[in-house]
């Protein structure tokens, strides 16, 4: 168990603090959740190589007076890829953004109470999101006339990074769709515990 469980609570009641209803082996056990902290614990070092290649793209252009096509949009489609994986990372972790005024003061059993209207909420973002992103992927993809023609940025160096971030961010919401599904389902198991 986590160092936290182990202080003790300064006041009246002073001992261990409760254990939490849900086990260790239920927060982000699924195998999908390990695979999206095992991927993201990698992937965290491509922010290096940003800052080493956005560091090279300084050198020449102030130093050598010698820009590059390639080193901004490269950069900006890393980025904006780790930020869309993030989110995956995030949820799988239980880090996502929570009201925890509400969300500590309430029984265990309204904790999972409210984590099910959660995920059932983010599930319905998440069909939402899909209808959504698959046009935006299917069209940055595909020609109207059916044939694969890969969106470009339209600048000269026109790499067809906005079509493979939009086909990442149609990924991602499916990803993170199962992920509320599996944890939707620990929630309604838990609920039927407690």
């Amino acid at each position: 168990m986590s160092d936290f469980h182990d202080q003790t609570v300064s006041g009246p009641q002073s001992g261990p603090l409760p254990e939490l209803p849900v086990s260790d082996e239920d927060i982000g056990s699924s195998p999908l959740d390990r695979g999206v902290v095992w991927l993201g614990k990698k992937l965290s070092l491509i922010f290096a190589l940003i800052v080493v290649v956005s560091a090279y793209e300084i050198a020449r252009r102030y130093l050598f007076d010698s820009p590059t096509l390639w080193v901004h949009e490269t950069v900006t489609f890393l980025g904006a890829s780790l930020f869309v994986f993030g989110g995956l990372y995030a949820f799988a972790t239980d880090r996502h953004v929570r009201v925890v005024l509400v969300y500590d003061a309430v029984s265990a059993r309204i904790q999972c109470m409210l984590r099910v209207l959660h995920h059932l909420l983010g599930l319905a973002f998440c069909l939402m999101m899909i209808y959504a992103s698959w046009f935006m992927a299917k069209n940055a993809v595909f020609a109207p006339w059916g044939d694969i023609r890969l969106e470009t940025s339209g600048s000269a160096w026109n790499p067809p990074f906005p079509a493979y971030l939009k086909a990442l961010i149609l990924v991602a919401i499916i990803t993170l769709t199962l992920q509320f599904t599996l944890h939707l389902i620990r929630d309604l198991r838990q609920l039927g515990r407690l």
